[in-house]
């Protein structure tokens, strides 16, 4: 009953305060015939802001709601051929028909400027040259200028604060979630506009029946054809640098290809360029939990959390090639093929410091390491997605043969690691649609198998009292097998009824693995059973999920309920240890969005889920994760239960160019299993689990908006985000409380001065604090402040000042980096060629300092950065 009123509150919140006024009318002409697709917009008479606006239909007819606190307002009726109707009217709905005078327009010299923004229905769509500046170079370039739009450091597309769900150049969809290789390389100049899709469903028999939430991208081309892409060759010092890109590209309207070399030894990780960042796709690796799972490790150091270009040392080489072909009756066949091989290389220190209910222990390390990536991934997929059914069909394969290597000076002892970190998947997804009478029926079926061995071998032994009787030994070696098989099959039906779609779903998840691991030391003293796990894992799954969608003019709702039946089974022989676990779940989800007005959508939603541990979360003998942390969890299966609301209000309106999104969401966990974490007196970690039931509780705000004022080429960015967590921890014996807040502000500005001066400026202000048993520890806070002034002495010449100021608090002091470069571009416009000069790290900062909480920790990273470098390169569109 609690949830029940909590919900109401969500919806109510999110509907309170909005007092509508609906104007709506016939629009004919003197011969009462009706007038479609003219313009009605309602102003306020004060401002002359248009507060919203409608077309007229076939029969002449529109309504507009609206919420202005002004008495009066004003109606404008313009269509091509007629009179324009200005008339003042009240602030109260109401019907207004009106009669339109046939007009002769004599039309003489017309000077048309277009707008940056507009929107037809669902689709938003932005002008790449209103957007575009004399440096960009890449629609990714451009994107970043366009307000409502976020691109993320790693590539991640958002709109309105969410993830898009699909990236399409000319309605193709070429790379899956793969899309910043296309987003990266693309040349703005063959892009006319970008367009959003609001509401899309990427499957076209279902658009009329399942509605969706999420937007899309779509690339529009300049030309139906196009060849293009770019190359670019770099060298530099210091050391020897180079950037190496070369990047075809085909689209036209049969087929479409992008292929790509890249390699280079200058910070630019090109390796996010074939990272998934689709949300569609994250949720379904999120479900299978198939994804490669990282068991051993080296002791790392905690990344700088800015531009990977300042800091990343390495030496990277990436291949690809991505073919879409249509063939006959609408089917696509397209392959995708990458590889990447990498060499990485970290060198620091950190200073940690543990805090427990009673103490507060310090660790001091120099950590130097050296990372070796080799990744190959093939998918080939057959599609067909058209208004009568659909077919997707996926083979995929991917391999990773990565190791790492280590050295760790820890007081007056050197640590070694060395971590083979393998893995290999193979997988099929077939997904079909098809009507079948007046229903369309859905099959899915997806299989997998995948196989995970690692090894971790440290230098000299670890643990002693632990694994050999307290006397000190030469190595220790940790070596795991996991083996996977996972297969997921339902059957369901989509039907319409009046304003209703309902979709019921039967399916069954199987999922089998064995664990096989092993602990040994250069002495045999460790040939004990409480070193070795050899366990059998499987989990099973019967679901039945009813989907109903209500949609009727501006409301949209939709109810999931699935009811579902797991099963767990584990065992281990050797150790004679068994679990099983049957249970039955009803996990209900509850959204609803209201549109306001053609820009005011508000919504809310609810849902309450269930969550099982997985194999990495119980297994009943002692792992060695790294150097300084081994575990067991002889416990019962982790049962996770969360009760979610959430609620947001968004804006966006086009003729403005002003987006707007502010979300509260609140998240309440209940767990049957606490953590005992035992600190060593060194900093190492022992993790056991123990059944007591507790609650963890997590709140998050987020707010943003964007402006972009075309009169001065000006785009204004603001955002907001914060999160607290609540949660109880064993630390050393002790159940502690334990409460992490985090603030982040971030302002930003972008303008031209002049047409031959532009200026960017972004502000960002970070709060973090840990509280433990309501004890306050010290805040950190870090300050990020990037100042860009951009010249165009002329039409093909671009000088470009790049500064950052980074500002951290420390354990005991505060620490201050500056950073500058200097980039000059010279283009050979009638080649199209350009000649690119860069200095960067004009002042050679060679450290950064940063501290990040955990926990129960803090930890103060100590992070070598690239040194100062020049680099030539010569870059042109193919």
């Amino acid at each position: 009953m609690k949830q029940i009123l909590i919900l109401g509150f969500f919806i109510g919140f999110s509907l309170c305060g909005y007092s509508q006024t609906t104007i709506s009318g016939i629009l004919k002409t003197e011969h009462a015939k009706p007038v479609s697709s003219a313009s009605v917009t309602i102003t306020d008479l004060n401002t002359d802001d248009i507060l919203n606006y409608a077309i007229s239909d076939g029969d002449g007819r529109f309504s507009i709601s609206i919420k202005s606190s002004s008495k009066e307002l004003q109606l404008n009726i313009r269509s091509m051929g007629y009179k324009t109707i200005v008339k003042s009217f009240d602030n109260k709905t109401q019907t207004l028909d009106f009669v339109l005078q046939e007009e002769a327009t004599e039309l003489k010299e017309v000077v048309i400027k277009s707008s940056p923004i507009s929107r037809k229905g669902d689709t938003i769509n932005y002008s790449v040259n209103a957007f575009s500046k004399q440096e960009d170079r890449t629609i990714a370039d451009v994107l970043k200028n366009m307000p409502g739009i976020e691109v993320l450091s790693d590539g991640k597309i958002l709109y309105q604060g969410k993830p898009i769900n699909k990236y399409y150049i000319e309605g193709l969809d070429l790379l899956e979630g793969k899309y910043n290789l296309a987003n990266s390389n693309l040349p703005y100049k063959e892009v006319t506009k970008v367009q959003i899709l609001e509401n899309h469903q990427p499957i076209k028999i279902l658009d009329s029946l399942v509605y969706s939430d999420q937007a899309a991208i779509n690339i529009k081309l300049k030309n139906s054809y196009t060849f293009t892409g770019q190359a670019k060759i770099g060298s530099g010092l210091s050391p020897l640098l180079w950037d190496v890109n070369l990047t075809p590209m085909l689209f036209s309207k049969k087929q479409q290809m992008l292929s790509s070399y890249q390699t280079n030894n200058t910070g630019n990780n090109v390796a996010s360029q074939l990272k998934v960042l689709t949300l569609e796709d994250l949720l379904e690796q999120f479900e299978r939990n198939d994804e490669k799972q990282d068991w051993l490790a080296i002791q790392q150091l905690k990344v700088p959390n800015f531009s990977e270009k300042r800091w990343l040392d390495n030496n990277i080489h990436l291949i690809t090639t991505n073919y879409l072909y249509k063939l006959k009756n609408d089917y696509e066949l397209r392959l995708n093929l990458s590889y990447l091989n990498d060499y990485q290389q970290q060198n620091g220190f950190t200073n940690t410091q543990f805090f427990t209910a009673n103490d507060t222990i310090n660790l001091f390390e120099n950590k130097y390491n050296q990372l070796y990536t080799n990744i190959l991934e093939t998918n080939l997929t057959l599609q067909k997605n058209t208004n009568k059914n659909f077919l997707k069909n996926s083979l995929q394969f991917q391999g990773f043969w990565d190791s790492q290597q280590g050295a760790i000076q820890l007081n007056n002892d050197n640590v070694k690691q060395r971590l083979s970190n393998q893995y290999f998947k193979l997988s099929n997804n077939l997904k079909t649609l098809f009507p079948l009478g007046k229903q369309i029926i859905t099959l899915n079926s997806y299989i997998g198998l995948n196989k995970t061995p690692q090894s971790l071998t440290v230098n000299p032994g670890q643990f002693n009292d632990l694994l050999n009787n307290g006397n000190a030994f030469d190595e220790v070696a940790q070596e795991i097998a996991l083996n996977t098989f996972y297969t997921n099959n339902s059957l369901g039906f989509t039907k319409g009824w009046k304003q209703f779609s309902i979709s019921p779903k039967f399916g069954i998840q199987f999922e089998k693995q064995n664990l096989d691991s092993k602990i040994l030391t250069s002495t045999d003293a460790t040939q004990t059973n409480i070193f070795e796990n050899n366990l059998d894992w499987s989990r099973s799954k019967i679901y039945f999920n009813l989907q109903t969608q209500y949609k009727k003019d501006k409301w949209r709702m939709e109810l999931t309920m699935p009811l579902n039946f797991h099963n767990y089974h584990l065992e281990d022989k050797p150790l004679q240890k068994e679990q099983n676990l049957n249970r039955f779940t009803f996990e209900p989800r509850l959204s609803l969005n209201y549109d306001l007005s053609n820009f005011w959508r508000v919504g809310s939603s609810a849902s309450l889920s269930n969550q099982f541990g997985t194999i990495n979360q119980v297994y009943y003998n002692y792992i060695l994760q790294n150097y300084r942390n081994i575990q067991r969890i002889d416990a019962p299966l982790p049962e996770m239960q969360n009760i979610s609301y959430s609620a947001s209000i968004n804006y966006r309106n086009p003729f403005n160019a002003l987006f707007f999104s502010l979300v509260y969401s609140n998240t309440t966990t209940t767990n049957n299993l606490l953590y005992n974490t035992q600190i060593l007196d060194n900093g190492a970690t022992e993790l056991q689990a123990i059944a007591q039931d507790n609650k963890r509780q997590s709140h998050n705000f987020s707010t943003r908006s964007s402006k972009y004022i075309s009169s001065i080429n000006t785009n204004l960015t603001l955002s907001a985000n914060y999160s607290l967590q609540d949660f109880q921890q064993i630390l050393n014996a002790v159940i502690t409380d334990i409460a992490n807040q985090n603030w982040r502000f971030n302002g930003k500005i972008d303008t031209d001065i002049t047409d031959w001066l532009n200026m960017e400026l972004e502000s960002i202000f970070q709060l973090s604090n840990n509280k433990i048993q309501g004890q306050n520890n010290q805040n950190i806070t870090q300050k990020f402040h990037k100042f860009n002034v951009n010249f165009y002495p002329k039409d093909n010449q671009y000088i470009g000042l790049k500064t950052e100021y980074i500002k951290n608090s420390l354990l005991s002091e505060n620490k201050e980096n500056v950073f500058a470069d200097i980039v000059y571009r010279y283009t050979w416009k009638k080649k199209n060629i350009d000649f690119e000069w860069q200095w960067n790290n004009i002042f050679n900062t060679q450290n950064y300092r940063t501290v990040s909480i955990d926990n129960f920790s803090y930890l103060e990273s100590n992070f070598n950065l690239r040194p100062t470098q020049v680099l030539f390169k010569v870059r042109f569109s193919l």
